[in-house]
């Protein structure tokens, strides 16, 4: 990483470049998601739900790494809003599980313009847009076991 008094420099902090580019992320993806009327948090779990519905609530919270007092609140409004139901569990009454409905279901070919856009702006070729998804997935996974 070079020199010691480089250490403290914030240039040379790759959390904060993470950070950054979070914050980057997050200015692209608000007026796409506005359009759609999802904050991030929510369109997240739109996308967990479109590739597996009927997921438990505690399976959707592990899955984007939300614990139930963050996710609940999410789920009960987009409830509110007729994007999804939840519904007890026929075999363990514990469970709850999570159920697009028509209109939930309806929104995945309008939200479909959004990864298309980020793909676009990042400028990436598919192999090395892959590759540094992959790349932060393992950054993600040896901090999470440093902790």
């Amino acid at each position: 990483m070079g020199d010691e008094r480089d250490l403290l420099s914030l240039d040379k902090q790759l959390c904060f470049a993470v950070y950054a580019a979070g914050h980057a992320f997050t200015r692209f993806y608000k007026p796409r998601l506005d359009a759609l009327d999802l904050t991030y948090p929510q369109y997240l779990v739109f996308l967990v739900l479109w590739e597996e519905d009927g997921l438990t609530v505690k399976a959707l919270g592990d899955r984007l790494f939300l614990d139930s007092g963050t996710i609940t609140p999410l789920v009960k409004r987009l409830e509110a809003r007729g994007l999804l139901t939840r519904k007890r569990d026929d075999e363990d009454e514990r469970q709850v599980r999570v159920l697009l409905t028509r209109e939930g279901r309806a929104m995945r070919s309008k939200a479909l313009a959004v990864p298309l856009a980020v793909v676009g702006a990042t400028g990436l070729d598919n192999a090395t847009f892959e590759h540094l998804k992959g790349e932060l997935d393992l950054l993600r996974e040896r901090l999470a076991g440093a902790a």
